[in-house]
C-alpha cells in the first residue's frame, strides 16, 4: 500500500509537472506534509 502511495504521490514529479509532490495542488502529499490540500483525506491504517 505504501509503495502504491509514494508512486502515486512521485508521479507528477516524474513526468516534469512540478518539482516536489507537494507542489501538485491534487495531491494528498500535500496533506502528510501538513499542507491544506483540495478534500480532506482520512486515513485508515
Amino acid at each position: 500500500m505504501i509503495n502504491k502511495i509514494n508512486y502515486i504521490h512521485h508521479n507528477p514529479v516524474k513526468r516534469g509537472y512540478v518539482d516536489e509532490a507537494i507542489h501538485w495542488r491534487y495531491s494528498s502529499a500535500r496533506d502528510d506534509e501538513g499542507i491544506d490540500g483540495l478534500i480532506e483525506v482520512e486515513k485508515f491504517w
